[in-house]
């Protein structure tokens, strides 16, 4: 968790600049500082809770208030979007523990590094970096560590401590940390496979709201939080429109068509496919769980709608299997939407109930095989399976 390096310095800094202008000095806001209101809030519970300290003169505190009060608030949007961390290790800690001195101890004996102009440089060009990069910065420019310094320590403890596949994933604006890290990771030279660790990286949202996009900007305070477009559209939605792209393509998330009940929202629509073939056996007053292919001659499935639906069911292993090989989730996502697809046009197309008893007793196999795929799919991404819409 990220609670420690030069972004962390400018929190802090922007929260000491509002905890000081509201006592009427005026606001100054350190380059590359924070500019939003939720610093402003920050400041005034700081103020509120540390009234010994309303001139804002201690810095460590108010940096430690801050990092707080912004882990709580990103707690409150993963507890919403229903992810739980099982482990919060911080970037502090590995400072503190000694982990960042002893792997820089670590790149100096290897030979990769070398110093130029009063600043530590890794040879990363050694592994197929494009340049070489600084370590820690001259004294003129502060002696801090680079942030990729800290990453690799920690990816030291990771590894150590037995976890051997690492998956990380991140903004695509940290798409060279990927090259800097393993190649610290590689010059150390204790063992670690050079793909250690995989990446997923993402690009930014566009979220778009009555045909007009929402700016997103942290720095600039004007910005979107997972628990409000979950206020807005659900958490099922939220989940499947961030599922249904490739991590690394842009995704446009358009909250009015999050809303939306018809069959333009993917979500919506593949729920409601769902929803569908429960209701064939709730009208046909039919245990679900009972309905198997024992006996049952499913031969007798010779539509086209229900051959394209039966083989859409028969991928959703192999959908399943090449997601989790290629850290691929939309692929279950499109699988879902494909099946919801076939799915629908067979439902409209056949009855199941009041024909042949042995084409009902094949359908309604038919049915509850879909029912299973797509709570299966939606079970996988996190997402319910309601049974009535």
């Amino acid at each position: 968790y990220n609670d420690a390096g030069a972004q962390i310095a400018n929190l802090a800094k922007s929260t000491q600049a509002h905890v000081r202008a509201s006592g009427g000095a005026p606001l100054e806001i350190p380059d590359g500082g924070y500019h939003g209101d939720y610093i402003r809030e920050i400041a005034e519970r700081y103020v509120a809770q540390h009234p010994d300290d309303a001139a804002g003169n201690d810095l460590d505190a108010m940096q430690a208030f801050a990092v707080a009060a912004l882990r709580h608030e990103q707690d409150l949007d993963m507890q919403a979007f229903g992810v739980k961390f099982d482990t919060y290790y911080l970037e502090s800690s590995l400072y503190t523990d000694g982990s960042v001195n002893k792997t820089v101890e670590g790149l100096k004996q290897s030979g990769h590094t070398f110093e130029e102009d009063g600043a530590l440089f890794l040879r990363t060009t050694d592994f197929g970096d494009d340049k070489d990069r600084v370590m820690k910065k001259s004294a003129a420019k502060g002696g801090d560590y680079t942030y990729f310094v800290p990453d690799v320590a920690y990816h030291v403890t990771k590894w150590e401590r037995g976890y051997h596949r690492a998956i990380n994933v991140q903004g695509a604006d940290h798409h060279s940390t990927i090259t800097r890290v393993r190649a610290g990771l590689q010059a150390l030279a204790i063992g670690i496979p050079k793909g250690y660790p995989d990446y997923v990286l993402h690009q930014m949202v566009t979220v778009m709201k009555g045909g007009e996009e929402v700016k997103i900007s942290k720095r600039a305070g004007s910005y979107v939080t997972v628990r409000d477009l979950i206020d807005e559209v659900g958490r099922d939605a939220v989940r499947y429109f961030y599922l249904m792209r490739k991590g690394d393509s842009q995704l446009v998330f358009d909250v009015d068509l999050a809303r939306s009940q018809s069959e333009e929202n993917p979500v919506y629509y593949v729920q409601m496919a769902h929803a569908r073939m429960c209701g064939i056996f709730r009208v046909g007053e039919i245990d679900a769980a009972t309905v198997t292919g024992d006996g049952v001659d499913l031969g007798v499935l010779s539509e086209p709608a229900e051959q394209e639906l039966v083989k859409q069911l028969l991928d959703f292993p192999a959908t399943v299997k090449g997601a989790a090989d290629n850290l691929e989730p939309h692929r279950i996502a499109a699988w879902l939407l494909e099946t919801a697809r076939a799915g629908h046009t067979w439902y409209h197309k056949h009855h199941v109930l009041g024909e042949p008893e042995a084409i009902t007793r094949a359908r309604l196999v038919l049915a509850r095989a879909t029912q299973l795929g797509i709570a299966a799919g939606l079970r996988i991404l996190g997402l319910s399976a309601p049974e009535r819409m």
